[in-house]
């Protein structure tokens, strides 16, 4: 099953407005794992992702970053289960 991981940071308002679209897009793809992670806790991660977020990687691959579209993000879940 596919992975997605949500980046973020406290207080960036584009990821509270992300948020609840990929919450949303993983409730109807079941088996799909979602983990959360803010920048500040990770270095590297904050180095190479300070002015993209969020981000949304899937399976470690950069899938969209400021804004997330549901249909977009749905439609590349769709391809991911498809491959695993």
């Amino acid at each position: 099953m596919p992975a997605v991981t949500f980046l973020t940071k406290p207080g960036c308002h584009l990821c509270d407005d992300a948020r609840p679209v990929v919450e949303r897009v993983i409730a109807a793809h079941p088996g799909v794992v979602l983990q959360e992670r803010s920048i500040l806790d990770d270095d590297a991660l904050r180095q190479e992702y300070a002015e993209d977020i969020p981000v949304v990687l899937i399976d470690g691959r950069v899938h969209s970053n400021w804004h997330v579209d549901a249909d977009r993000l749905g439609r590349a879940l769709e391809k991911a289960e498809a491959r695993a």
